[in-house]
């Protein structure tokens, strides 16, 4: 079994850049192709592929996923088993995928879980959108078309499809599929009580 330097060095001479190589842990069957920059504290695990000119950025841990041409993941990303990610798809900080197909040009910059899922090309995925895929006894599947544009905080409940072009409004909770090209909003009521924050604080003066 080879080391972690013989490793490191293997792909050093393949035209794989490290930041810090001695922070980098790699499997024995890893595959990186050249072109490729790892940054300082990357742990990779069995299983994983990653293409040419990508550019995993540090305290990011792979394991079991494709990663095909020019994708940037992390920093702080996981991507667990399953999840294939395509050309120029960009995951960021604090973005956890498992089971994903994220075809190309998907970008999902921070604070998402995205798991049993699919992705059309060119959609947008805003912080902390989460795909409920799980419900206690069984996985469920979201398909999401290409080109929508999902806004921050919208919760998924699989199984869904949502349809190409869709936007789905920030805060929303999806419980049925969307058609192509719709606006979903699904948001409760907002109400703004006159001086009610003022009355509370005066009930709390007033206890004993």
């Amino acid at each position: 079994m080879s080391t972690q330097k013989e490793l490191r060095d293997k792909f050093i001479q393949q035209g794989v850049q490290f930041i810090d190589p001695d922070t980098v842990y790699l499997s024995e069957d890893t595959q990186i192709a050249s072109g490729t920059i790892i940054e300082p504290f990357v742990i990779i695990g069995k299983g994983v592929k990653i293409a040419e000119n990508c550019t995993i950025k540090g305290f990011s841990h792979l394991e079991d996923c494709t990663i095909e041409s020019e994708v940037s993941v992390g920093p702080f990303a996981r991507i667990r088993g399953g999840s294939v990610l395509a050309q120029k798809v960009g995951v960021g900080n604090f973005v956890e995928l498992k089971n994903a197909h994220l075809k190309e040009n998907v970008k999902s910059a921070h604070l998402t879980y995205l798991g049993d899922c699919s992705i059309g090309e060119d959609t947008n995925i805003g912080a902390g959108t989460i795909t409920c895929n799980y419900d206690g006894y069984n996985k469920h599947h979201t398909t999401i078309g290409k080109e929508c544009f999902i806004g921050s905080n919208t919760t998924f409940i699989a199984p869904l499809q949502i349809g190409d072009k869709a936007l789905i409004a920030a805060g929303s909770v999806i419980t049925q599929d969307i058609p192509s090209n719709a606006l979903a909003v699904s948001r409760p009521e907002l109400k703004a009580i006159p001086n009610g924050a003022a009355k509370i604080r005066a009930r709390a003066h007033t206890k004993p």
